[in-house]
């Protein structure tokens, strides 16, 4: 399936009294991520408007140019939002969540606090298996509730496009019915949704003496049917120590290619592996790199695989952030999501995921605003769509009640999203 954007037609808009537009157009034209210096230059414009249509952006500018034009176009028809001199942006692209279950994983919060560690609450049947439950025992209806409160919250604070996963039913019923909860809640949302198949996510409990045939389970039985139903554009793996091993992960990269699915792993959160094997793949993301080696380190500058980080899961596990520093000045493409998930980073702020690359891993705001924006949305191929406010490119973008865009990495744990604008649809906080 192709990514599922708003339902409905939007009334056409005018952005006006913008302080800061932060456009993040390459100049060169290109259809790229940014590496390097590059990711410093956001495309600031100043005193600005944004004329929206049809879902689309159809003219940027200067205030009286772009509003003379809407007004002429559309008359009294057209809708006028007041931006109030804030800071404008592209809508954040959240590359990497886990929206599709029940319950909290308070158990394990605690028990990390007392010390154990995230393999160790794993082994005593804690983890992504106590999230399995809940899946299987709810219905498609319910489990859509839950997915589409995430995808409202993540509008609230300046997100309009989401990658969402499966990946807590780990039965070939439960996995489908939980990827087509994320469409249910994607047609009912008026941002764009990207999901993807996580069904070897870890192995479930009747497979745990038998890992090898639940990996023939995924290969020869959830992605032909995912693929049939059309409910994912790509494949995950989380390949990790007590979870699929790099060999694993081949077995279900060649089953996701064979049915023009696109692929995406969890590769070296807390142990290294060897991601050369994976390259011929050429996988859209490789994310958390937590413990990447210098090897694959210096690698990445030559892939288009992009490096998602996800630093809201080492905080919350207490856990070391990756190298992102180093990637970024080894020429690497960098994301960053929130990895919003019950277990391991229960946040569906971005702005809180800026804050943590920016003090904890020494990104930049700028880089951090386009890692968090048209990286990102390389991450999902859909670069050519989002990401950026230009011509002819998706009505998506964020209004944050801030002069300064370096405002919105530093305040932490206040949300200045003022509203959202999503395939052109206004939202108002």
């Amino acid at each position: 399936m192709s990514a599922i954007p708003a339902q409905g037609v939007a009334k056409p808009l005018l952005l006006t009294n913008i302080g800061q537009l932060l456009t993040l157009k390459d100049v060169a034209g290109r259809n790229q991520p940014l590496r390097g210096r590059e990711l410093l230059e956001l495309g600031i414009l100043q005193n600005t408007a944004v004329f929206c249509r049809d879902g689309k952006i159809v003219a940027v500018g200067s205030e009286v140019e772009v509003g003379a034009r809407a007004t002429q176009e559309i008359g009294a028809d057209l809708r006028v939002f007041d931006c109030r001199r804030g800071t404008v942006l592209p809508g954040f692209v959240d590359s990497h969540t886990h929206p599709v279950f029940v319950l909290p994983r308070l158990i394990d919060f605690e028990q990390r606090i007392h010390g154990s560690t995230y393999e160790e609450i794993a082994k005593a049947g804690g983890g992504i298996r106590s999230s399995m439950e809940g899946v299987r025992k709810a219905s498609e209806e319910e489990l859509s509730s839950t997915v589409l409160r995430a995808f409202e919250d993540m509008e609230r604070s300046g997100t309009t496009t989401v990658e969402a996963k499966s990946g807590y039913g780990l039965s070939t019923d439960s996995e489908l019915k939980s990827l087509r909860a994320i469409r249910r809640a994607a047609q009912q949302w008026s941002g764009t949704v990207s999901s993807t198949l996580l069904g070897a996510h870890v192995v479930p409990a009747e497979f745990q003496q038998r890992p090898d045939a639940y990996v023939d389970l995924v290969c020869n039985e959830m992605i032909p049917k995912v693929a049939r139903e059309k409910l994912a554009e790509f494949v995950d793996v989380f390949c990790e120590r007590g979870a699929f091993t790099i060999a694993q992960t081949e077995r279900v990269f060649d089953a996701a290619q064979k049915v023009g699915l696109g692929t995406r792993a969890h590769v070296c959160q807390f142990t290294p592996q060897d991601l050369s094997r994976l390259s011929r793949f050429e996988p859209a993301s490789y994310d958390h790199l937590d413990c990447l080696t210098d090897k694959d380190l210096q690698s990445m500058a030559q892939q288009s695989t992009i490096c998602t980080l996800l630093p809201g899961a080492s905080y919350f596990l207490a856990h070391s952030y990756p190298k992102a520093r180093r990637l970024i000045d080894a020429g690497a493409a960098i994301a960053l999501a929130t990895d919003f998930n019950p277990g391991t980073s229960p946040t569906t702020s971005m702005p809180l995921v800026l804050s943590l690359a920016c003090t904890q891993m020494r990104v930049s705001p700028a880089e951090a605003i386009c890692a968090a924006t048209i990286n990102a949305a390389h991450s999902l191929r859909l670069g050519s769509k989002k990401g950026s406010i230009e011509v002819g490119k998706d009505a998506d973008l964020a209004v944050f009640d801030a002069r300064d865009y370096r405002e919105i990495c530093y305040w932490f744990g206040r949300e200045t999203c003022r509203a959202t604008v999503l395939n052109g649809q206004l939202a108002i906080h």
